[in-house]
């Protein structure tokens, strides 16, 4: 665990307002939440991001409960959640006692519906809009209670059939139920309408708002309704858990909840109780105050913008995005011709929903899937077993949309292709002829900015082969599993060679399959690049620096340059876990120790200063003698490396990616408009070239020979006979910067394996001999550290592991394009902290790739290691 050298961090530019149509200040929505800062977020209508103020206000009464108690907490903030009612009250033009605050509109219907005391042979009216827990709650109460429910049709424009609804009220009814917008589209109800023939009819209107309300106007008194059921976590951009529930005064009067509370009934006598008159009877004593603080600071930043204009905002962003939907090929549009909200729904040809959104979220699009299980009566009637559902919001811009329109365009131009040169393949092999590369293959589909189609696999005539650049590195694969439809395994030159490219070309050559390598590989692939990935090693070696159990992450750095970046790397593990299925982050806190003055010490965000005694108190099971101090990081915590790097292989596989292990490179130059890299399994071509190459960069890059070095690190994982003080909560990731001796680092014990120790440096290793085992004397140094800072590691040595540190001046490491060759792009010299940075790194070389630029990784450019000039020998012509 190197860390940097400290530099000052410019100030950051304060964005330019930026109002759209509707005018929003955009750029500060988005500034204000942190959400936005890396991922294009468009779930809103499954969890909208809550901007700062909003989660500020829930983590702030949570702390003032841990200072007070719970029920101080509450008295002392009693005005401040009282107005929440009232802000309630003004989004919907109600007043506060007409107000209930609940845990989920959920909560509200079934508290609302069991008030109203419904008997067998009533009738219920229910749009095909209808969610599924309402639409279950009414199923059951047909089977238990005897009640009649029909579900009104549709019209031609998927809107509830107002002359049904009409000639359905004809006869006595006691609900009319629908919802303003549904979940499974943009689709809008004419709930005014629907809410005027029901007040003509003498029913009371029970409007579920639970898409609408934060999006669209929603009037109490306009739609005659006479129950409103809401949510917090969607379009009013509150925290889960939270709800709104409105019951018009005249029918609260005759109704009475099922099953009282004490927060709104008081039990008078022996065998009496009264409910109180306000709609506070249908709430429960317990709750979160934080939550409700919370939607209160959410309610008042709805009302503070203006509905209004945040409808104008997020429907025209909808039929931009619908527009943009209809000019990409194998995309079909599924929302209703009513649609009018900010929900826009789609599929793609032959393709499962779920393996749609699992796609786009591996390239930084969060979007969600709805089944027909949850609106049988809208998606079933249609025949549609599951949609992709996009949900817009004010953090969202026209950039948003039209990096979604692209992306399904890329994505959509690379399965065609694949699909192309199937079947060409097919038709090669059926001919008799070879199945590589042969004059009219289809050309990559992934655009190499500014270049052409890459140049034949044969030499030109009269180059010259340059000397050989050297070999590059692999990393280990495992046999841990990703959800399908992703296959994982370990994956060989012969299994593996045929699931990508065709043949010796690609888009991308991606040289070196650790974790910056297989991030790259399988970020490109995901965004429609033809990618090979080059490996010398078989799969699961352990000559280079990304195999091992576990890996560190954390906030704490020495320079706030580096601040941005770890944000990104934080979200990038999340996207990561997000396409995979797997859980490989896991957070602990951290505690990072000096000799109390030393130079150096750790910052970051949320990190705090402490001394040895309050160290002591957070990892009981590490022992700081006084005279130390630390840094406490409650964000770091533990990689689960092996089956990062495993999910990485599939998620590769899955996307195209020709993994070739066991291929080394001999050989790279400039070949044209593209580059070629000879091998020892021949010659390959592709537009651009990856090199993550690790302790191998200074033979295949010759200009960072000199700036970089390799040295040999050793680690333990040892047993304990009180394993429970080396296991997160009483110990999580840590370092101590010994005097005299060198930083020693430790990860807990985790997944199963003995907590791990090492130190931050060592002797210089050749990566061209085998590592070779721990010595008896590295094994005694370490384990002397041990008994003197982890007193419960007294157990056995269960495993030992050599890997190799590419160090760099300053502990830096290059991210960037090669100087003077703009199609070769690196990254390397990690100094012992990159592995956190992997799937950042990936998406950081795809950008690249892709002509992108990107500013924030400035201070990690080749030019800022001092490489500024071409590669050098061996590189090309």
């Amino acid at each position: 665990m190197s860390t940097d050298t400290a530099v000052p961090n410019p100030p950051p530019t304060p964005p330019s307002p930026t109002l759209d149509v509707a005018g929003l200040d955009i750029a500060a929505l988005r500034a204000a939440t942190p959400g936005m800062r890396h991922a294009h977020h468009m779930n809103a209508a499954g969890a909208a991001l809550p901007s700062a103020a909003t989660l500020a206000a829930v983590t702030d009464h949570l702390h003032l409960e841990s200072l007070l108690g719970g029920y101080e907490a509450a008295e002392a903030l009693a005005d401040r959640t009282e107005r929440v009612y009232h802000s309630a009250a003004r989004l919907i033009r109600a007043e506060p006692q007409d107000i209930a605050l609940v845990d989920s509109a959920s909560t509200a219907w079934q508290r609302a519906l069991g008030a109203l005391r419904l008997k067998a042979g009533d009738r219920v009216l229910a749009s095909s809009s209808t969610y599924v827990s309402s639409a279950l709650h009414l199923l059951e109460m047909r089977d238990s209670h005897g009640i009649v429910l029909e579900v009104l049709p549709a019209d031609a424009s998927g809107q509830i059939d107002l002359g049904a609804l009409e000639t359905a009220l004809r006869e006595p009814a006691a609900l009319v139920t629908i919802a303003h917008v549904p979940t499974s589209s943009g689709l809008v109800e004419p709930v005014t309408a629907v809410g005027a023939l029901a007040a003509r009819a003498g029913v009371p209107l029970l409007l579920d708002a639970t898409q609408s309300l934060g999006q669209l106007p929603v009037d109490v008194q306009e739609m005659h309704c006479g129950i409103v059921v809401a949510t917090g976590r969607k379009f009013l951009r509150g925290p889960r858990g939270t709800g709104l529930l409105y019951v018009d005064p005249e029918l609260r009067a005759r109704s009475r909840p099922a099953a009282p509370d004490v927060r709104g009934a008081q039990w008078s006598s022996a065998y009496q109780y009264e409910v109180v008159p306000e709609a506070r009877r249908y709430e429960t004593w317990e709750s979160s105050h934080a939550l409700r603080l919370g939607l209160g600071t959410a309610l008042d930043e709805a009302l503070d913008l203006g509905v209004a204009l945040i409808r104008d905002h997020v429907t025209e962003l909808a039929e931009r995005l619908r527009a943009g939907l209809s000019g990409v090929p194998g995309i079909r549009r599924t929302d209703p011709t009513a649609a009018a909200s900010g929900i826009v729904t789609f599929l793609r040809e032959d393709e499962d929903p779920r393996q749609t959104v699992r796609d786009l979220r591996a390239t930084g699009f969060r979007l969600t899937t709805v089944p027909a299980s949850h609106g049988q009566w809208d998606l079933g009637r249609r025949g549609l077993e599951r949609v992709a559902r996009a949900s817009l919001h004010v953090y969202n811009s026209a950039d948003d949309v039209d990096a979604l329109v692209a992306a399904l365009t890329a994505r959509e131009r690379r399965r065609r292709g694949a699909r192309e040169a199937t079947s060409e393949t097919v038709s090669r092999t059926a001919s008799g002829s070879p199945s590589g590369v042969t004059p009219g293959s289809p050309t990559p589909t992934f655009a190499v900015p500014g270049s052409a189609t890459p140049t034949s696999t044969g030499s030109e005539p009269g180059s010259a082969t340059p000397p050989s650049t050297g070999p590059e590195p692999a990393s280990p694969t495992s046999t841990a599993t990703v959800p399908e439809p992703v296959s994982v395994g370990p994956r060989t030159a012969s299994s593996s060679r045929p699931t990508g490219s065709a043949g010796d070309r690609a888009d991308v050559i991606v040289v070196g399959a650790g974790i910056h390598g297989s991030s790259a590989a399988w970020q490109l692939a995901a965004r429609g690049a033809s990618v090979i990935h080059l490996d010398r090693f078989p799969a699961g070696h352990t000559e280079g620096s990304s195999h091992g159990r576990t890996r560190m992450i954390r906030r704490a750095y020495p320079a706030e340059i580096w601040d941005g970046f770890v944000d990104t790397a934080y979200n990038a593990w999340q996207e990561l876990e997000l396409a995979s299925g797997q859980r490989l982050v896991t957070t602990t806190g951290g505690l990072y120790a000096r000799a109390a003055g030393a130079p150096g010490t750790l910052r970051g965000p949320g990190c705090e200063n402490v001394d040895h005694a309050r160290a002591a108190e957070l990892f009981p099971g590490l022992r700081l003698c006084e005279g130390f101090s630390a840094v406490h990081d409650p964000a770091a915590g533990v990689i689960d490396a092996q089956t990062s790097l495993t999910a990485l292989a599939a998620l590769g596989g899955a996307h195209g990616v020709d993994r070739r292990d066991g291929c080394a490179v001999l050989r790279w130059r400039r070949d044209g408009e593209g580059v070629r890299v000879d091998t020892d399994q021949g010659v390959l071509h592709a537009g651009r070239l990856v090199v993550c190459a690790g302790p191998w960069t200074g033979e295949l890059l010759p200009a960072f020979a000199q700036p970089l070095s390799v040295v040999r690190i050793v680690n333990l994982h040892l047993g304990s006979s009180r394993r429970h003080l080396l296991e997160p909560p009483l110990l999580g990731a840590f370092s101590v910067d010994v005097p005299d001796v060198g930083l020693l680092y430790g990860i807990p014990a985790f997944g199963g394996a003995g907590v791990k120790i090492g130190l931050d440096h060592g002797p210089p290793s050749d990566p061209s001999v085998p590592a070779g085992p721990v010595t008896e004397a590295e094994r005694d140094r370490l384990l002397g550290l041990a008994s003197r800072f982890l007193p419960a590691a007294d157990g056995p040595v269960e495993e030992t592991i050599t890997c190799r540190y590419t160090m760099a001046p300053r502990n830096r490491f290059a991210v960037g394009r090669l100087p003077g060759e703009d199609r070769v792009l690196m990254a390397a010299a990690c100094s012992g902290h990159g592995f956190k940075f992997g799937p950042a790194v990936g998406a950081a070389l795809a950008d690249l790739a892709e002509g992108k630029e990107r500013p924030d990784l400035d201070f990690l450019s080749p030019a800022a290691m001092g490489i500024t000039d071409r590669p050098g020998p061996g590189a090309g012509p």
